[in-house]
């Protein structure tokens, strides 16, 4: 399959899927490029925006002819859309995803009708800014976007996926999919709960001192940015990579007993062992 001649399929257009039609159009990555929305006025909204060729509300428009249908609605609307949309899809089709866990998805993909070819896949981007309007063509620049193929996925699909992608900046990687979501429950998933927890934490002093908020600087909004980010999404992959989560939270809470147990005690040689431990760790990764 040729990936400039084909027809690509995108279901809902928020902040990732308009952000990849953008892409795909700017970067004259296909043929054409189709959304398939809920509401009128999205799609008034997204051919205004130009982030698609045209949309529309209707499944049978929008899949019956698309070479490659790409969901990228919240994780368990995705799940259920799945088993919905499947029968509107063309023999052959390529059925991929931009969620941003993985075992539950390549599950529901798995039951897809044999002639479909499905393929999980997330690209690590986004930012705090929710919906269509939000989107933006240079969202997938040099971002890692992860591959999981199924046992009965068509390495030409994993293949047309793959340049795709990378046709639009990002840089691919194929990761099994139980694997990627431990990875990212450690990068993505632990990192917002954190952030949650210090602006919970600030909120309740607050209550007693609101004088906190006018003391916030720079090191308390960046380490507080991903607590904004939209509920809707994060409650689906928390929810959706519960035990990878959990564990994370545990290995999270082990480490603040230590800093809490270290600091009681005033044991300054465990605390700069602690704090020049993180802070090398952190200068290596992002030199």
């Amino acid at each position: 399959m040729n990936l400039n001649d084909t027809r690509i399929a995108i279901v809902g257009l928020g902040l990732m899927g308009g952000s990849l039609g953008l892409a795909l159009k700017q970067y004259k990555v296909c043929r054409e490029v189709v959304g398939l929305v809920r509401r009128d006025e999205a799609v008034t909204q997204a051919e205004s925006l130009g982030v698609v060729d045209w949309a529309t509300l209707d499944p049978a428009a929008a899949l019956g002819q698309a070479d490659l249908v790409i969901f990228s609605t919240p994780i368990r609307t995705l799940i259920k859309q799945l088993g919905e949309l499947a029968e509107y899809c063309q023999p052959n089709a390529i059925i991929t995803d931009m969620g941003s866990t993985k075992q539950k998805v390549v599950q529901a993909m798995a039951k897809l009708p044999a002639g479909l070819q499905p393929l999980g896949s997330h690209p690590m981007c986004g930012k705090e800014t929710a919906g269509m309007a939000a989107a933006e063509a240079t969202l997938y620049n040099n971002a890692p976007w992860i591959l999981t193929p199924l046992a009965r996925t068509d390495p030409v699909a994993t293949q047309l996926v793959k340049k795709m992608a990378e046709a639009i900046g990002a840089k691919t990687q194929i990761i099994e999919a139980t694997r990627h979501d431990n990875l990212v429950a450690t990068i993505s998933h632990l990192p917002y709960t954190l952030a949650a927890t210090l602006t919970l934490t600030a909120g309740d002093v607050a209550k007693n001192d609101p004088a906190v908020w006018g003391v916030a600087a720079g090191g308390f909004r960046d380490t507080s940015r991903v607590a904004a980010s939209d509920v809707t999404m994060m409650l689906d992959i928390l929810l959706t990579n519960r035990e990878a989560v959990v564990r994370r939270l545990a290995e999270a809470q082990t480490w603040l007993d230590k800093f809490a147990q270290a600091v009681s005690a005033g044991d300054e040689p465990t605390l700069r062992q602690m704090m020049e431990s993180a802070a090398e760790q952190r200068r290596v990764l992002f030199q």
